[in-house]
């Protein structure tokens, strides 16, 4: 097992250990085994949310990138370089976390510092001696003071220090709908213009009012913001005969449901609604960012990956090829219909049949509905992506506005201070842009 891996997935045996539960936080917004719910462990193939798989086996992963992976996996996370940080508060954390079932601290060295073979690594940290002054790098008890200087030691490839983490439960939910991806290398430009770009954006033009002020937010944003903001999708393999919806996916997609029609229910929602509309900046908006409503689409790209994960080669779902899509709908009791996307994909080794459960919207039937459940398939829809990360953005975002009342409509439309329970939990503003400020900080 190449190093890098090893020590990714240390990193994960600390932060599922028993008593902070994360395994099963993230795997809500994992594929799920047919008839078996969500799984409950985590494999190889789900490391690679931060950084491409085999970028990962074959050149190495830097601290804020184990930082971002953490923070993935569902844990809380909070960083310190050794430079910015001293001896005696790294003590006082690691005796903390020895006596606590709710955190770990994971420690990023260098072997050299212990005649070790090898550059660098993550370890955590399983203990410690205050008679000796010593600490529990698993499986090796190593003087205190030895390690900090291991840390201390610069990471050639970065230029940065190595340091160390604390790693607890996180205190909210993962968010349902949409999550986060730092795979793709153009991340940096969206997560720079969303924090620092866009207030002197906002101050440098006269906006009139607050569909001005949505419409330059969309209009400038990164042409890969589409990498950026991802659909949690939940897909299963298909069983022979095929195998209806089991009780605990129609709860989750209730869920899903309920925060979609609350998404659409806030002023927002229509703002954005009403802008992408207009058919000169729908397609303008949209070209730009390169969101795509099509449900064949989406399904086709998310079958694959979906594909990828249940063969265990998640970072070579592009290597497999959908060959076709078809929408089904399952009733029973009265319930209302839940939608199954079924694509069947195909690589060199043969074909895999792989199913996604689509939440839908409240809306009244149309002669438009996708497949027969009389409702519309309206997400991922743009809407949905763009009010979602609007709501998400820091009040500091738009500060730059200079008109007092736009500014004043504004606030008011973005703020999360009234919304129901579970649409705050869809939108953890200080999750989202905590993780993105550690991983500008610290890669």
């Amino acid at each position: 097992m190449p190093p890098v891996v090893a020590a990714a997935k240390r990193l994960l045996q600390a932060a599922t250990s028993l008593p902070l539960q994360i395994a099963p936080a993230v795997m809500q917004q994992r594929a799920s085994v047919s008839g078996g719910g969500p799984w409950r462990w985590f494999v190889e193939s789900m490391l690679d949310c931060c950084e491409p798989l085999e970028k990962v086996k074959d050149k190495d992963i830097s601290f804020g990138k184990v930082v971002c992976l953490a923070q993935c996996a569902g844990a809380n996370v909070e960083a310190f370089r050794a430079n910015q940080s001293t001896i005696d508060e790294f003590r006082r954390y690691v005796v903390s976390c020895s006596t606590s079932y709710d955190c770990h601290v994971i420690s990023s060295y260098h072997r050299g510092a212990f005649n070790q073979t090898g550059t660098g690594h993550f370890s955590p940290i399983g203990g410690y001696d205050a008679g000796k002054d010593m600490a529990l790098i698993l499986d090796v008890w190593v003087p205190l003071t030895l390690l900090w200087k291991a840390m201390s030691i610069v990471d050639e490839a970065t230029g940065l220090h190595r340091g160390f983490m604390l790693v607890s439960r996180r205190q909210r939910a993962s968010s349902l709908l949409h999550t986060l991806s730092c795979k793709h290398e153009s991340w940096v430009s969206t997560a720079k213009y969303l924090m620092d770009d866009l207030p002197v954006l906002l101050s440098s033009n006269d906006v009139k009012d607050v569909k001005h002020v949505i419409s330059t937010v969309f209009k400038s944003l990164p042409s890969d913001f589409a990498e950026f903001i991802k659909w949690v999708a939940e897909v299963r393999r298909q069983e022979e005969g095929g195998q209806g919806v089991s009780q605990e996916e129609k709860e989750r997609v209730a869920i899903k449901e309920e925060v979609l029609k609350q998404v659409e229910e806030t002023g927002l929602y229509k703002h954005v609604t009403d802008i992408l509309s207009s058919e000169k900046s729908s397609c303008q908006i949209k070209q730009t960012i390169g969101l795509r409503d099509s449900l064949p689409n989406i399904a086709a790209s998310v079958c694959c990956q979906g594909a990828g994960f249940l063969t265990g080669k998640l970072g070579l779902a592009d290597r497999f090829c959908c060959r076709e899509t078809g929408v089904r709908c399952y009733m029973a009791n009265g319930d209302k219909p839940v939608t199954v996307v079924s694509g069947t994909v195909v690589n060199s080794n043969g074909e895999q049949g792989v199913d996604m459960v689509v939440p839908l919207s409240q809306k009244e039937p149309n002669c438009c509905s996708v497949g027969s459940c009389g409702y519309s398939v309206v997400h991922p829809a743009s809407n949905d992506i763009l009010t979602a990360l609007l709501l998400a953005l820091p009040p500091q975002a738009w500060m730059g506005i200079k008109d007092y009342e736009v500014l004043q409509d504004m606030s008011g439309l973005v703020s999360t201070e009234k919304l129901p329970h579970l649409l705050q939990e869809e939108v953890p503003i200080s999750l989202i842009f905590s993780q993105m400020n550690y991983i500008l900080n610290f890669s």
